[in-house]
């Protein structure tokens, strides 16, 4: 059986190294577009602390976080052991007392029913403070020990390696689907014609574009994201936790004393992958709000990327109507690094012909698409 996977961010690539793993034929084609989400992503894998996550969302979104430790247990098998993945913990920091025991509930209530969630518990400001330095002096928080964080561009490398060490067959190029009467029979790259019994389309904001010519409309655009890289000279910052303030944006610390801010979140913006004074202003202003001690911080690297944002902001995944062998993976949003890897597990599985390990009705492209 051979299977072509488009894309290889946080859609493609897990997808391509857990059929690998099932010893089908893989290829693994990519186009390298310029401000691809996940190499400029740096992910947060804390499920339980989203306000936004709900339902069937985060019944997904808590069993991506499961299946991490599965797959760096994978990798390592695979000899492969830099995936960035690490579990550090993580704060929903406030000075409200309101905003603080609505997220203690929330938080709470989710660790009863998913152990690996951690431990929950409020701290007082000096407390927190203890664990993420920089922190504004009147924040408190609820910390949550099981959280994780990882960086896009080092998974997704580790995750290309795997495959290909397991056989994958990594293509650059634009891929074309190749259609014989009304069926997609694989794909066309540089002219080449690549038969296969499935196809995977996980382009990411681009994906709408390769299902077009099957008469489809996705609905899912580009949304700029700019984050910004600090360094903090003389820090220890490996086991700092993440800081979630209440809003859309976040920091995580990683090892060489590397703290990341982010994110804007910029729909409408097209595949425009310009850092704008706009974006970069609004990052260093709520991150300096919440931690002014990175004021002194060297700013080391900006990055853009553009996540693929569905009309609902629900991801699109499995087969299309009336093109069962063509499988979506897209519209993750801002989750794509905590929900990518899980769901190349379950895009594996249906490309096989396996049950998925969830209800995926929720999930059906169709549900944004129109053909016609």
């Amino acid at each position: 059986m051979r299977v072509i996977v488009i894309g290889s961010g946080i859609a493609g690539v897990p997808s391509a190294y857990q059929l690998a793993r099932r010893g089908v034929e893989v290829v693994l084609v990519d186009e390298r577009h310029p401000g691809f989400a996940t190499a400029a992503g740096a992910g947060i894998v804390a499920p339980w602390a989203s306000r936004a996550l709900a339902g069937a969302e985060y019944r997904l979104a808590a069993g991506a976080a499961g299946h991490y430790p599965v797959l760096v247990q994978q990798l390592a098998e695979d000899g492969v052991h830099d995936t960035s993945f690490e579990i550090v913990g993580g704060m929903v920091v406030s000075a409200d007392e309101a905003e603080l025991a609505e997220a203690q509930q929330r938080i709470g209530a989710r660790a009863a029913e998913d152990p690996l969630a951690g431990a929950v518990r409020r701290l007082d400001p000096p407390q927190a403070r203890e664990l993420f330095p920089p922190l504004a002096g009147n924040l408190a928080a609820v910390h949550v020990s099981g959280a994780g964080r990882v960086d896009g561009r080092r998974l997704c490398s580790a995750l290309r390696d795997a495959a290909r060490a397991r056989g994958a067959r990594l293509l650059d190029g634009h891929a074309e689907l190749a259609l014989d009467g009304d069926r997609v029979t694989g794909v066309r790259v540089h002219g080449e014609r690549l038969d296969a019994d499935a196809v995977v389309v996980a382009a990411g904001a681009w994906t709408p574009e390769l299902v077009a010519p099957l008469g489809v409309r996705l609905g899912v655009a580009p949304q700029r994201g700019q984050l910004i890289h600090l360094g903090l000279s003389g820090q220890d910052t490996a086991g700092w936790p993440v800081v979630l303030p209440v809003s859309t944006h976040y920091m995580l610390a990683f090892p060489d004393s590397l703290v990341v801010i982010g994110a804007t979140r910029e729909t409408g913006s097209g595949f425009d992958h310009r850092v704008t004074a706009a974006g970069q202003h609004e990052v260093l202003t709520e991150a300096l709000r919440v931690a002014p001690g990175l004021a002194g911080a060297t700013v080391l690297e900006t990055r853009t990327g553009f996540r693929p944002l569905s009309d609902d902001a629900v991801p699109l995944l499995g087969p299309l109507d009336g093109y069962p062998n063509v499988l979506v993976a897209t519209g993750y949003g801002a989750s794509g690094l905590t929900v990518g890897p899980f769901a190349g597990q379950i895009v594996a599985a249906l490309a096989v012909g396996d049950p998925p390990p969830i209800d995926l009705a929720a999930f059906r492209p169709e549900r944004g698409a129109a053909t016609g």
